[in-house]
């Protein structure tokens, strides 16, 4: 076997690894939006599909790993290469996290569903999925176009979502003050607010690994961070 046909053979790996981390990537879009639209229309039918649909991220991470521990095990990368098949493993395994969290949210539409709403809530939350899918689009995107800049601008996005997790703190806690009917829904609505504001954290995480793959160097500058609300519990 000639150098050429080892070097096409090993871009043939890397190329199989890369898409099924994106197909991986759409996955987890798929469940993030599919969890919030569950939630907005109490969809129970949605929420069991995006809990269901977990385990198809969970097998492609499996996949993923396996590729990968294969790749190095026969090619022995080092230098770029090696940073691709790293950054690779941790991209899957922030990915995984993501679908975790989009399968907890659905998990308390089910709760939800015999409560009452909070008015102004449910917009909300789907305003927060859809800046934290949308950003995780772009990284991905990032990620194929081998582009650090996209992948900076993502890491300025998450200071968003931090805002509108606060905002939408104070609405929970005031509703929840001014009437203790409401407490168990706000107590599941903050708990969704909350595993949103992680993906978000996961997907800046994920943009900083793009950036490392992308150019040898992890970002410098430290992230703005706007969460400042008290906590109130793990999900």
């Amino acid at each position: 076997m000639n150098d050429q046909h080892i070097v096409k053979s090993y871009d043939r790996d890397l190329e199989a690894i890369q898409a099924t981390i994106l197909k991986m990537g759409g996955l987890v879009e798929d469940a993030i939006l599919l969890g919030s639209e569950a939630l907005t229309a109490r969809d129970i039918e949605a929420a069991e599909r995006v809990r269901k649909g977990d385990k198809a991220i969970d097998a492609l991470e499996e996949q993923i790993n396996e590729e990968v521990a294969r790749t190095i095990a026969l090619r022995a990368p080092v230098s770029r290469d090696l940073r691709i098949l790293l950054s690779v493993l941790r991209l899957a395994a922030s990915l995984e996290r993501i679908g975790d969290y989009a399968k907890n949210m659905a998990k308390r539409v089910t709760v939800l569903a015999d409560t009452r709403g909070i008015e102004g809530a449910d917009a909300s939350l789907r305003r927060m999925a859809r800046e934290v899918q949308g950003m995780l689009r772009d990284t991905l995107d990032a990620f194929v176009r081998r582009d650090a800049e996209l992948a900076r601008e993502v890491l300025a996005r998450d200071e968003s979502v931090d805002q509108m997790y606060n905002a939408l703190f104070r609405e929970i806690l005031t509703f929840m003050l001014e009437d203790p009917r409401t407490i168990t829904p706000a107590m599941h609505l903050h708990f969704i607010a909350k595993n949103l504001e992680r993906m978000g954290d996961l997907v800046t995480n994920m943009a900083e690994q793009v950036i490392y793959f992308v150019t040898g160097e992890k970002p410098q500058e430290d992230r703005p961070k706007g969460d400042r609300t008290a906590y109130m519990g793990a999900p």
